[in-house]
């Protein structure tokens, strides 16, 4: 890791990454966006587009021409161009490990805010997920939005860790802790449905690149009881809850997806119409092939 703009001890090469990245990550919306025909046949420049756009801002936001058109195949095929195969197969999901992400209020998604009309607070998909489980692509696709509501607000990870290194490193240092971030147990009716996971927030892959477990919520979640992660952790909230260049926001509509490196995103609350509002949602163990 020596060679690593993530390497807190090499400032030459992360200044050297940390002005590209600035120099180039898009500041509008509008730059994240590609329109696209059927995402099931992309073109070779429609596939162009979308990886320049993940490449600069570890997401793109395609519309599509398909509709509420509900076939599974959309998310699957899309997702498979850009290398993403490895999917998922959270509790929630459906039998495919695509998730339908629509009110459900049966017992097995019932404890879960994703399947409700609640807002979500600032997360990463799967932090709650084992070392070798972790999210590192995610794909959502429109079919149904909500009569009103439903946005999502985007931040890159890799535009936070800036923000928060050039605060004050040490802020890195305690999210990079390998203790730094508990989620407890979850039981369903008395019986464990998922271990106790704890690690760190910050991280650095095999491959070098960087990733980001996070979830702001206040209940359920043990921080490492020490001064320095207090600190960063009040930091980085505080960065989330902060306009900036690079923070944006955005609703899908119908045939509308969002590709990404699992980026920071929440979910505004919202109310149904005559139709339920239905996202599909994949979640990969790959990162997007070519970023």
């Amino acid at each position: 890791m020596h060679d690593s703009p993530f390497d807190l001890a090499n400032d030459a090469a992360y200044r050297h990454w940390h002005d590209e990245k600035l120099r180039q990550a898009p500041t509008d919306l509008s730059r994240l966006i590609v329109e696209i025909g059927d995402p099931r046949e992309l073109s070779a420049t429609e596939h162009q587009a979308i990886l320049e756009r993940c490449r600069l801002a570890n997401m793109a936001i395609y519309v599509g021409k398909t509709g509420d058109d509900p076939a599974k195949s959309i998310p699957h095929d899309l997702g498979a161009r850009f290398g993403l195969t490895r999917l998922d197969h959270n509790p929630g999901a459906d039998e495919d490990a695509i998730t339908s992400l629509t009110v459900q209020t049966d017992r097995q998604h019932r404890d879960f805010i994703p399947y409700s009309n609640r807002p979500i607070s600032w997360h990463t998909d799967g932090y709650y997920n084992s070392p070798h489980r972790q999210i590192r692509g995610m794909l959502l696709h429109c079919v149904h939005p909500a009569e009103q509501g439903g946005a999502n607000a985007l931040l890159d990870h890799e535009i936070l860790y800036i923000l928060l290194r050039d605060q004050n490193p040490d802020h890195i240092r305690a999210l990079m802790h390998p203790e730094c971030m508990s989620i407890p147990a979850h039981h369903v009716d008395g019986e464990e449905a998922r271990p106790e996971r704890t690690g760190p927030v910050f991280s650095v892959q095999s491959d070098g690149r960087l990733h980001l477990r996070y979830t702001n919520r206040a209940r359920n979640i043990r921080w490492r009881d020490d001064p320095e992660t207090g600190e960063a952790v009040t930091a980085l909230r505080e960065l989330l809850e902060r306009e900036s260049p690079w923070h944006f926001s955005a609703r899908l509509e119908p045939g509308w997806g969002l590709i990404c490196n699992n980026v920071l995103h929440t979910r505004t609350g919202f109310s149904d119409g005559p139709s339920q509002r239905l996202i599909y949602r994949a979640r990969y163990y790959d990162r997007i092939s070519g970023t």
